[in-house]
């Protein structure tokens, strides 16, 4: 858990990719890694000052020159003793400068685990580590900006000050239960039930920006369904300006899962169209439409696609399929051969033959994903992230409800659970099962 001492092996690890031209660095961490380097380099390193050196191997041939720094314990990124030996980026040179320190008692960095040293030793929290693979693999400048938000703790702060709201609550309810024989209400339980509702609000309110920020993360994925030959593929041609899909007059031509991949005003999107949804067809379409139906329950947004000319039809045809999905997008496509119906409001009318209507779908689209919206404060989170808070949330309803029954024992217990849920996001609670997922995804040396 933060806080902890530091470990007893010093690991080492290529931090930057190798590039011709380019600088390259070898990271080290631990206890022995100013002794290591200082080998290497030889010479003592003094902290915070960069030395210009010649990294040699053991008997004193020249690996190469350049610029070594030390960071000692604890103000350095991990909280132990980190030192960056900084040469050309030639991959020739930093394996042997690798296996120089390796060879002085080092051992080889798993993924990420850098950044868990520096959760371990207190210098970040658990949602603050996260946004350092967040930062590295932003892919525009918003997602960049509001990894470094997440970076800098902005939600850290936001879910320990809701942490310390439940804890207060937790507190005055333990104490009420302790003199159950009195009246609730003589017990402050009217304010009580406010603060619960106030703090449940908090977490309804970060819930939604959570989950912006998970879709600025990790994109929308947008599953397009409908019945067959309902131009399905041609839209996705049609918005990814390509011809990705197979389009034919044939009914069911679309056997599997096609994905692309789009991006919008700087977010990102996963469209992925689907064999058309029937009760007919030969096995190979019917594994098809299997794989829709299962692509639908992971979808953010199911963009439904019906013919304009009989889309009371297409819509019966799908309704049972898409009900679970919890936002739809209906889309009435061939609106070129439809003249003269009436579009209801509540859908969009394109022709992905012609491109009409494309443009108002495009921005449909943009509002599902918050791009273009105002993103001052905003930050990236992750999908454990808003089921954490999600389970705060219910917890919350939970001791609203046993607090009205005066079941305080039980309200305590909720209580509890929202506040465990919350801190599971910044590692103040049961961090252990989670480590070892949350940093294998991250790069050597990070």
């Amino acid at each position: 858990m933060p806080g902890s001492t530091h470990a007893a092996d010093t690991i080492v690890a290529i931090a930057t990719p190798a590039g011709a031209g380019g600088v390259g660095i070898v990271r080290l961490s631990g206890p022995q890694a100013h002794v290591i380097a200082g080998t290497v380099c030889a010479r003592t390193l003094r902290p915070r000052q960069a030395h210009y050196v010649r990294f040699r191997e053991q008997d004193g041939a020249v690996i190469d020159d350049g610029l070594a720094l030390l960071f000692a314990a604890p103000a350095s990124y991990t909280g132990e003793d980190v030192v960056e030996l900084q040469a050309h980026g030639s991959p020739v040179v930093l394996q042997q400068l690798l296996a120089r320190c390796r060879a002085l008692g080092a051992r080889l960095a798993r993924p990420g685990e850098f950044s868990e040293r520096a959760f371990l030793n207190g210098r970040l929290d658990l949602a603050q580590a996260e946004a350092v693979a967040d930062l590295i693999a932003a892919g525009d400048l918003r997602a960049a900006r509001a990894a470094r938000r997440s970076l800098d703790g902005v939600f850290s702060a936001r879910c320990e000050a809701i942490a310390a709201e439940l804890l207060h609550l937790r507190v005055h309810v333990e104490a009420m239960i302790d003199f159950s024989d009195e009246p609730i209400d003589a017990l402050g339980g009217d304010e009580v039930a406010r603060r619960i509702a106030r703090v449940a609000d908090a977490v309804a309110t970060l819930e939604q920006e959570a989950e912006r920020g998970r879709k600025l993360r990790d994109g929308l994925h947008v599953v397009i369904v409908g019945p067959p030959n309902a131009g399905k593929s041609s839209l996705l041609n049609a918005l990814a300006g390509s011809e990705r899909a197979i389009v034919t007059d044939i009914a069911g031509t679309t056997r599997d899962l096609l994905q692309e991949t789009l991006r919008i005003d700087g977010a990102e999107l996963t469209l992925v169209d689907t064999a058309g949804l029937r009760e007919a067809g030969d096995a190979i379409e019917r594994e098809g439409m299997r794989r829709a139906r299962a692509e639908l329950q992971r979808a953010d947004l199911a963009l439904v696609v019906v013919d304009a000319r009989d889309p009371a039809g297409g819509l019966a045809a799908v309704a049972d399929d898409v009900a679970a999905v919890g936002d739809r997008l209906l889309v009435h496509n061939k609106i070129d051969l439809a003249s003269g119906r009436q579009v209801p409001d509540d859908a969009l009318a394109v022709s992905a033959r012609t491109g009409a209507g494309l443009d108002a779908l495009r921005a449909a689209l943009q509002r599902r994903l918050g791009a273009g919206a105002a993103s001052e404060g905003a930050f990236t989170a992750r999908q454990r992230h808003v089921d954490a808070l999600r389970d705060a949330a219910a917890a919350l309803d939970d001791a609203g409800a046993t607090l009205r029954g005066e079941a305080l024992e039980l309200t305590a217990e909720a209580l509890r659970v929202a506040h465990d849920a919350i801190g599971t996001i910044t590692g103040r609670v049961g961090a252990d099962d989670l480590l070892g997922h949350i940093f294998s995804s991250f790069c050597i040396g990070k």
